[in-house]
């Protein structure tokens, strides 16, 4: 009786080793399909021509990839040196002889440093004059208009 027990384990693990035996024999052939099918017109030489080439288009890119960050840092950096702050105001400058065509017209960089350009317009003669500023102070005396439109070139 304990003949036919062993006998029986036997045969079970027998059974249990070809079945394990077909699954592993299934992968490995669609292994070996997946591996044709990649290898299909290409030998060894080939393959590794194409992967130098993608290595090699890689190295490209990345040069690529660092004079564009190069190039955008230097257009981002003379973006703050570039007037962007704006603040105008329009008044009379000779008491309604001339209309509102006169203007304080304040332009500013990042660090608040730029001009005041004021034009005062009258019937008869208009006049121009440039006051320079430097990180949002004036060295020349500034008029009310003047000092209002760097106001607002300071907030906006």
């Amino acid at each position: 009786m304990n003949d036919y027990i062993y006998m029986g384990i036997i045969v079970a693990m027998f059974v249990i080793f070809i079945i394990l035996h077909i699954k592993q024999n299934n992968k490995i052939k669609r292994l070996m399909n997946r591996y044709e099918k990649f290898m299909k017109g290409k030998n060894a030489e080939n393959l590794a021509d194409a992967i130098e080439e993608n290595f090699q288009q890689m190295d490209k890119l990345e040069i690529s990839h660092q004079k564009n960050e190069l190039k955008m840092e230097q257009a981002l950096q003379n973006i703050t040196t570039t007037f962007h702050k704006l603040g105008i105001v329009k008044y009379d400058a000779f008491k309604e002889m001339g209309g509102n065509l006169s203007f304080a017209l304040c332009l500013l960089d990042d660090t608040n440093t730029g001009f005041i350009l004021n034009t005062m317009h009258g019937r008869d003669s208009s006049y121009s004059y440039i006051k320079e500023i430097i990180k949002g102070e004036a060295y020349a005396t500034l008029g009310e208009e003047e000092k209002e439109a760097l106001e607002k070139a300071i907030n906006s």
